[in-house]
Parts: C-alpha cells; structure tokens; sequence
C-alpha cells in the first residue's frame, strides 16, 4: 500500500468519522494531563480528568444533560476550589478560556493567558465564591480550571458511553455531597477519575502496590484502561494528542509513575544517602513494571478545530460487522476504519490499542 493510498483512505475514514451521525451511543475521555512548572517538578505525575461528550455543566458543580451542539464538559477534582470536591467545566473553557472555538489563540503569552482566564473568571465562576483564589506555585485556585492548554499537552483516552449511563452518573453526582476530602496520597485527582472510570466498568481500575506504592497516578490508570480495552473492543478506545498552546510557559514533560519519578528524579540521590537498598529496589522495581507506553509514538493531533474528530464512536451496527472492519498503520500509530473504505485485501480486528511488531505491520501492509 503505498503512502498516498493511506493518506487517501485517512481523509475518507475522518469524513465519515466527522459527518456520520452516530445514534444511541455517546463518547468519554479520560485525560493524561502532563505536569509542569515547579510543581510538576517536585510531583511528576501529572494530572486526571474525565471528558463526557453528552453531559454539560448547568453550573461548575451542577450538571445536566447537553442540548444539540454542546461539546460536552470535562469533570476534574483539583485542591483549593471553595472546598468542592468536583467542578465541571464547558469543554472549550476548560483547554482554551475562551468559549467560542473560532476565538482560541495560537500564541498564547502570560498577559493574554490571565486576561482570558480573568475574563472566563468573572462571567461563570464567581458562583464559586467571591474570596476563591486564583492559585500559586504550590497551592491550586480557580486558574487550574480554565486554559489547561496553556500550561501542558493533554491525551485524550476516548471511549464509548451510553445515554442511560450518562444519565445515570448525573443523577449521582448531582444527588451526592460535593464537599472535598482532597489528599494527595489517598484521595487525589486520578482517584476522581477511577471513581467515573469505575462507574462506567465497575471494579477494574484499583490502586497498584507496584510500580506506584498504592497511590493511584495518571500514567497507570490510563495503563489499566489501555488492558482493559484490549479484552473489550466494544470500548473503542482510541488516542488523541490535544497540543499545548505555546507562548505562556515551557512546554510540559511526560507523565511519570511513582517508582519512575523516585528513580530517575533528584528524590533518587537523597533515597541512596539514607537507603541504597531501597533505592535499588525501586530502580529495580521501575525497570521490571514502571517502564510502560501509554501512548503511541504519533498519535492523532486535534487542534481547536478538529475537536469534534473524537466524538464518533462507531455505531452498535457498526461493531457488530468488526470482523470485517480493519486497521491501517500508518506514521507509527494505528487509525481504526470501516471497511467500506478499505482495500478488499486488509483483514484485522476492530480495535488495536498498542503499537504493532514489524511483522504485524508487514501483513497489513500486503
């Protein structure tokens, strides 16, 4: 197959991705936000929030369902936030500050960033109490909820959803206390995430003893929704590169674990001082388990424009063809297409979530 053959089969895949409307079944993401600043150096790990496409914010701690043509919020727990322990924010808000997509800025340097996030600030979040503070170095305020991508790349983990569990999950969030028990051992960010992951596959994203001591972190629950999928093509998960906006700070750094974090940060030298039998077990323990990719090596970019490419899963009609659907790899990642627009000779399964060997990429190449 040659590469104008796939850039072909590319563009029709994302038309009928884009255009197709898709009844009964809804989308999710779970979002791997790198770290960054000094925070982000002292706490690797990053940061978790959920995406739902058919759930809107009727206020920050109130949701409802969307009306046509909403984009959907992203639900996060953060520290600081007049002591909720979640708020959501409008889709477009939340990576931009700015609620028209046609309004985002390419360049975004630090007295426009605030300006948005001031402006986003007085016109939705004031319900959120006069005395919320907008944040610092080391404690988080109001600013964390408005242009995340402004300060760091984001991953978008996109799953299927239905309407009852979307309905369901609104009527318990709305029916439950939204008082912040926020710890950042026990009770933290991706802990909210494994809540909502939770909800949709009840019992199967847990805490880890290795590689992350029992707290739960960004790059392992997105390593166990990665397992998962795998057994659970009805999932159709798939991976998106949301780009940091530059202008306002450095770019972000890779999400690590805990034991990855302890080896191979400056935590290492004071843990050989004090104990270098318990560093080595660490670096071994990174080594054997910590070691994991989570995203592929090119995956698919949205800019602004393009965020409505991760709102189609396929259809249950659809799913249930798989067999005669296939993938393409192509620029190091595999895109997922229907078969009407593959070559006669292209066999595989519907959903393929890790990079292949280069055997695998031979037989479909042929």
């Amino acid at each position: 197959m040659n590469k104008q053959r796939i850039q072909t089969i590319v563009f029709t895949a994302l038309v009928i991705l884009i255009l197709n409307p898709l009844p009964g079944l809804s989308q999710a993401a779970l979002l791997i936000e790198q770290p960054y600043g000094f925070f982000g150096l002292i706490n690797p790990t990053g940061h978790n929030a959920i995406y739902l496409g058919r759930v809107c914010a009727e206020t920050p701690v109130r949701l409802r369902r969307c009306q046509p043509g909403e984009p959907g919020a992203v639900l996060s727990r953060y520290q600081g936030v007049s002591g909720y322990d979640w708020v959501a924010i409008p889709l477009v808000p939340y990576l931009y500050s700015v609620e028209d997509i046609k309004a985002v800025q390419p360049w975004v340097d630090k007295i426009t960033a605030r300006k948005l996030r001031n402006r986003y600030h007085e016109a939705h979040l004031l319900c959120l109490g006069d005395r919320l503070p907008p944040g610092n170095l080391i404690r988080g305020g109001w600013t964390q909820l408005v242009g995340t991508a402004f300060e760091r790349r984001i991953y978008a983990f996109r799953f299927a959803t239905t309407e009852a569990q979307d309905d369901a999950l609104i009527a318990q969030l709305n029916a439950q206390s939204n008082h912040s028990h926020f710890n950042l051992l026990t009770n933290n960010c991706t802990d909210f995430a494994r809540l909502l992951l939770n909800f949709y596959f009840p019992g199967k994203f847990r805490r880890s003893i290795f590689p992350d001591a029992g707290i739960s972190t960004p790059k392992q629950i997105a390593h166990k929704l990665l397992r998962y999928a795998k057994k659970h093509p009805e999932m159709q998960l798939a991976i998106f590169e949301i780009p940091q906006i530059p202008g306002s700070r450095r770019m972000s750094h890779s999400n690590k674990d805990v034991d990855e974090s302890l080896s191979t940060t400056l935590y290492a030298v004071p843990i050989v001082l004090v104990n270098p039998y318990l560093a080595g077990g660490l670096f071994v323990d990174y080594l054997l388990r910590g070691r994991y990719r989570i995203v592929p090596s090119h995956p698919m970019v949205l800019t602004p424009d393009e965020l409505t490419a991760w709102a189609r899963p396929a259809s249950a009609d659809q799913l249930s063809v798989a067999q005669s659907s296939s993938a393409v790899y192509t620029d190091g990642a595999w895109l997922m297409l229907p078969a009407s627009v593959m070559p006669a000779s292209s066999e595989s399964s519907m959903i393929l979530i890790a990079e292949p060997n280069l055997q695998e990429v031979k037989e479909v190449q042929q």
